[in-house]
């Protein structure tokens, strides 16, 4: 059967679900980036003092406060961004992002309005218990609202109830867990401000009070950009190259980004029925890059769709080599069958390869499929230094594989003949001791 063309990332473990990475969010904050510039942000609510004496206190304060939230917003929103893609260390952060999250601070404000807007008119209409319900409605959605505005970049989207669903739907039954971590994070938030608003003295209290809004904030940001990074297909988010990976999941790098985007190419010309424009694709990468195991691969799978048996054939000789030498035995097999699906005569190039792929097949328990494979082989390969250990596994898949130890008294003879004093000899004597004393051979060795 054909092997389908797909994507590497299908054969990925998917990411931890967020609640098993709460010390990733809660740690980013204290990373040093994030720290200085936490600590910068902190001490600027000092300005409010000397802004006072220019301007009214008040004025001041609100300047100093709009300010505030407006850098803690821009930063949140770059953190959530970059966390989506797949980076949450901000040593890893490039230099320039490809999205501008430089209005959706305003964007949010706009849509917390209309929705503030909404919730006091149902109350003003319809009575309390409706008004509250609707606040409830606010506050519940607000993580998907959040989510639609990086997305999208559209208060118009963040206010649609659909795209509110569709959001809620993705991230399925954890968004209710979603919610009641932030909505915690939220009341640690207002606890540490009150803690600090009446236990510490005014001029220690404004920093620290502003640092506590930085930490909880840039921490509720983190966790809802790895909810979008934990769903980033269903989102249609690309994962950026060299961002850390989930626990088990290998780092993806420049390279095998692009190999990604030439697996997508060639599966959409695939879905689209042109499998020969596909072909020729994925021909031309692996002809311009020969090492490059994905390229082979690929292109191995675009011959399986082909009618192009010879060319697969061929190739399946040398993708076989390739894969034996680095040590993807098991893909070896698989390759190595599929080809023979086309072509019951097809055998691989290489003593080596042939040997390691029938000791493969023979320690998975399939001893008629090693036997398959070493048929022939000291005719094909005569005098290669591993025919005493090819006879050896023909002797034990025989014997221990098939049970009919019988039929590999020959083999025991070949050996007696031709390599009496090898391990392989003593090997396969000592499997077949029973059968050589029950047919009186007496081990002899036979004549030339």
């Amino acid at each position: 059967m054909p092997h389908p063309v797909h994507d590497d990332e299908d054969s990925l473990p998917p990411p931890a679900p967020f609640w098993h990475r709460l010390n990733t969010f809660f740690g980013f904050p204290l990373q040093g980036t994030p720290l200085l510039y936490a600590l910068l942000l902190a001490a600027s609510s000092l300005l409010v003092f000397p802004l006072g004496h220019v301007i009214s206190l008040p004025l001041a304060a609100l300047v100093v406060i709009l300010g505030l939230v407006l850098a803690i917003s821009r930063y949140g929103f770059k953190v959530m961004a970059l966390g989506a893609r797949g980076i949450f260390r901000a040593a890893d952060y490039p230099h320039r992002m490809e999205e501008d999250v430089t209005a959706l601070p305003w964007k949010l404000f706009v849509v917390l309005v209309a929705q503030g807007f909404v919730a006091g008119l149902v109350q003003r209409l319809f009575g309390e218990t409706l008004g509250f319900v609707a606040t409830g409605a606010v506050s519940l959605v607000m993580p998907a609202t959040v989510i639609v505005l990086l997305l999208t970049g559209s208060a118009f989207a963040a206010l649609n109830p659909a795209r509110l669903w569709d959001t809620m739907a993705v991230v399925g039954w954890p968004y209710l867990l979603l919610f009641f971590f932030l909505y915690l994070l939220n009341g640690s938030m207002g606890f540490g401000a009150v803690f600090v608003i009446t236990k510490i003295g005014r001029t220690v209290a404004i920093p620290l009070l502003a640092f506590v809004v930085v930490y909880f904030s840039w921490v509720m940001f983190a966790l809802l950009g790895y909810v979008i990074y934990q769903h980033h297909r269903a989102f249609g988010i690309e994962l950026l190259p060299g961002g850390e990976a989930d626990e088990g999941r290998p780092q993806l790098t420049p390279e095998q980004q692009m190999q990604r985007a030439a697996d997508k190419e060639v599966a959409r010309l695939v879905a689209a029925g042109d499998v020969p424009a596909a072909l020729a694709l994925a021909y031309e990468a692996q002809r311009t890059d020969p090492y490059s195991l994905p390229a082979q691969r690929r292109y191995h799978r675009v011959l399986l769709l082909s009618d192009k048996t010879p060319t697969l054939l061929d190739h399946g000789r040398r993708f076989i080599e390739q894969l034996v030498r680095e040590a993807q035995v098991s893909e070896a097999l698989r390759v190595y069958q599929a080809c023979r699906g086309k072509d019951e005569a097809f055998a691989p190039e290489g003593s080596a390869s042939t040997f390691a792929l029938a000791r493969h097949a023979w320690q998975g328990g399939d001893a008629r499929e090693a036997l398959r494979l070493l048929n022939g082989f000291d005719k094909r390969f005569r005098g290669d230094p591993l025919v005493p250990q090819v006879y050896e596994l023909a002797a034990r898949a025989l014997v221990q594989g098939l049970g009919k130890p019988k039929m590999a008294l020959p083999i025991l003879q070949q050996l007696e003949r031709r390599h009496p004093d090898s391990e392989a000899t003593r090997e396969v004597r000592w499997m077949l001791r029973d059968v050589v004393v029950s047919e009186g051979s007496g081990a002899a060795p036979a004549k030339a």
